[in-house]
């Protein structure tokens, strides 16, 4: 019933904006539905999420006064109906019959003539309401004060493409296993099955497919033939230049999409150490790496915590993709803009900056080190690498962005800010370091 769908989307958003849980952690929640319902209950979630801050100014427009703390849910269902109203195609009355008998679903019928007498409002006043987003730039942007601002002090010439493309819709992306056969093989496997894609021009193993779908229904799911993992992310394992017999590490591993990429890109003869500081999140990496066939050595430890399990053996190459505030996936995780403070940052720049120096006494002399985020801000990348090469003579900062790439920012000139949509990639930072020899 398409009621009990709006309420179960409401209550998940409840879990999301007001107790301060992950899409990852709600999304399962849908599992529970067909296929075309979790679709829709997919599209209202996200779409809520990453229209958020306008719908909610106009909910608090349209309620004489907050409703309380205990109907988050209800608060919840009001964006989802004026969501739908405003920004979906499906039709008013629809909307309004649904979301006024979610309320029953929700076990609140005493708030039926509320949502009604609201969402009908709504309808008779949409163009006076709307107009409240130009009245501010962030709320039309759809993003909270304080990122809008530091957006636009870090990149003047970007922000507003930036801020755009974070609220797109994202690709699915492929990362195809060339141990099982070369991406072009794949693209034709797919073709033969009627599902279109399309060679990304710089991850060698990416393909974008046209429409999402079922992964697990694709060709050569189940025997690994495949990953699911956007190509910016791809070209970690790409421009850490790995090889068979190298020692490598990714500190940062789980859940294991660069980890995999890195062995089968050395056709799993790379002795490989995953850690994170995360049991739950290390048993997803061993997963998949049991789909995929491989072997990595993984340990639960902090990586700047050396002590706790660095064994003196130095590596050629190391991978520190480190937490970040995450602000340039938003385009799949909406929900960043809901959890991230402002405050968050320097407490992330300061794991970073630990991570950097530690991590450096574990590379032998003449290996590379790569620093990625998938992050926008200039704190958590440039300016940690900067800060960086000050303090260590011994690094020296290598030409990361491909030579041959479209990619034309400020930004490109050693290291490489991947901008949200480029190329039609996530918002990534790279650095690749390199130890001196001497």
């Amino acid at each position: 019933m398409s009621a009990d769908l709006r309420a179960l989307v409401a209550k998940s958003l409840s879990g999301v904006i007001y107790k301060g849980k992950s899409l990852t952690e709600i999304l399962p929640e849908f599992d529970k539905l067909d296929d075309r319902d979790k679709g829709l209950a997919r599209e209202l979630t996200f779409g809520t999420l990453r229209k958020y801050y306008p719908l909610e100014v106009i909910s608090e427009q349209l309620l004489n006064k907050p409703l309380k703390k205990k109907d988050s849910d209800l608060q919840c269902l009001i964006l989802v109906g004026l969501y739908q109203l405003f920004f979906t195609r499906i039709p008013d009355h629809a909307v309004l019959s649904e979301t006024v008998q979610a309320t029953i679903s929700l076990k609140k019928k005493w708030a039926r003539n509320l949502i009604n007498a609201l969402l009908r409002k709504a309808l008779r006043e949409s163009e006076q309401l709307l107009s409240i987003m130009d009245k501010s730039p962030s709320i039309a942007a759809s993003l909270p004060k304080w990122l809008y601002k530091q957006l636009r002090e870090d990149w003047p010439n970007n922000f507003e493409e930036i801020a755009k493309n974070s609220h797109q819709r994202a690709p699915l992306t492929l990362r195809v296993n060339r141990r099982h056969g070369s991406r072009e093989e794949y693209l034709s496997r797919l073709n033969a099955v009627e599902i279109n894609a399309e060679i990304h021009p710089l991850a060698d193993q990416a393909l974008l497919l046209e429409k999402s779908c079922d992964i697990t229904k694709l060709p050569g799911y189940a025997e690994g033939d495949f990953s699911i993992q956007d190509s910016a992310a791809q070209m970690a394992a790409q421009l850490l230049e790995v090889k068979a017999g190298q020692r490598i590490l990714d500190a940062c591993a789980a859940p294991g999409g660069k980890t995999s990429h890195i062995l089968e890109l050395t056709d799993n003869k790379a002795k490989v150490l995953a850690l994170d500081n995360s049991a739950r999140r290390l048993q997803r990496l061993d997963e998949n790496m049991s789909r995929l066939k491989l072997n990595a050595q993984t340990i639960v430890a902090d990586a700047s915590d050396t002590d706790s399990w660095f064994d003196g053996e130095m590596f050629d190459r190391i991978l520190c993709d480190a937490p970040c505030s995450g602000l340039g996936i938003i385009r799949r995780h909406p929900d960043i803009t809901v959890l991230r403070r402002e405050s968050d940052i320097d407490a992330l720049n300061a794991i970073q900056q630990q991570l950097l120096d530690s991590l450096w006494q574990c590379l032998k002399p003449g290996g590379i080190f790569l620093y990625s985020t998938c992050s926008v801000l200039k704190s958590e990348n440039t300016m940690q690498i900067s800060r960086f090469l000050d303090s260590h003579n011994d690094a020296t900062l290598c030409d990361t962005c491909p030579a041959d790439s479209d990619i034309d920012n400020e930004n490109t000139s050693q290291d490489w800010q991947i901008f949200p949509g480029e190329l039609k990639m996530d918002g990534f930072y790279y650095a690749k370091l390199h130890k001196s020899a001497s």
